[in-house]
């Protein structure tokens, strides 16, 4: 099955999609605060009301994740099928497909201080750097490197892309209540998405001793401290770019979703879940 599922043209989404009305935000002028205007552009770009959004959110670059969310909480609507960005809400947590790369993981990022989330798990798709971490494979990130610029414009260089240490945590704990194992390490985040080819870029990232290369995970750090949202994210390896044999195809990357996906997003959801239920708080930062 291809990661890149058709929701839109999935018969059972579409029905389910009908039952549900959703926000068409008004016009209006004067948009002078980032407060007013991530109000209006949250439901703008989601379709989803503001008092419809959970307060733990789940963000993802792939369709496929938002089908089987809806599917696990009893066919939930996807609401913002016409929209640039689409979501699912159930059980307190509302996942949101933004799309891909580092500005709009900023952007999505920026809207979601409408709501003030008391965290977000980003589950996103990485390429590994290492020869010893294969294709589906989990790396829960302790900290990202700033090479995509996007970043720049929320805080100086010299702060550091990191996750809330508590959200890694509960992430960390329930990957071990799932009898899986897990690699750390940084995440270097890039704006290039064709680079496999480029020897250069390759000693680069050899020199910088990343684990993994990605294009939103520090994006989304950086953006979340600047936001004051706490933010951690798990990210599944897809591919081995380093290597010809191992870069991304959509044959390799339809067998990666029929394999690893589900407990991807099965380990977000739980990880959420810990948090809800024991009522942690996983603000530890001084923002």
């Amino acid at each position: 099955m291809n990661e890149e599922i058709g929701i839109k043209k999935d018969e059972k989404i579409l029905e389910e999609a009908k039952k549900v009305q959703e926000v068409q935000t008004p016009i209006k002028a004067g948009l002078k605060t980032k407060e007013a205007i991530v109000a209006n552009w949250l439901p703008r770009y989601t379709g989803r009301p503001l008092d419809d959004f959970g307060k733990y959110i789940i963000l993802t670059n792939f369709s496929k994740y938002i089908q089987l969310f809806s599917e696990w909480h009893d066919n939930a609507p996807v609401m913002g099928l016409d929209k640039p960005m689409q979501s699912v809400t159930a059980d307190g947590i509302t996942i949101i497909n933004f799309g891909m790369g580092s500005s709009v993981a900023a952007t999505v990022m920026d809207l979601l201080t409408a709501i003030s989330p008391k965290a977000v798990i980003f589950l996103g798709k990485c390429g590994s750097l290492k020869k010893k971490i294969n294709v589906g494979e989990l790396i829960l990130p302790i900290a990202g490197i700033r090479g995509e610029g996007t970043s720049n414009d929320y805080m100086p260089a010299e702060v550091p892309a990191l996750p809330a240490f508590a959200l890694q945590k509960a992430i960390s704990t329930t990957i071990r209540d799932f009898q899986r194992d897990y690699w750390t390490g940084t995440c270097y985040t890039t704006n290039r998405r064709v680079w496999e080819h480029d020897k250069v870029f390759k000693r680069l990232l050899k020199r910088l001793r990343a684990t993994a290369v990605d294009m939103e995970t520090a994006t989304i750090f950086v953006t979340g401290f600047a936001n004051k949202i706490p933010t951690g994210a798990l990210l599944l390896v897809s591919d081995q770019p380093m290597v010809p044999e191992g870069v991304k195809t959509s044959e390799s990357d339809s067998k990666v979703t029929e394999q690893y996906v589900e407990t991807h997003l099965h380990i977000g959801i739980e990880s959420l879940k810990q948090l809800i239920n024991n009522g942690l708080t996983v603000r530890h930062l001084k923002f």
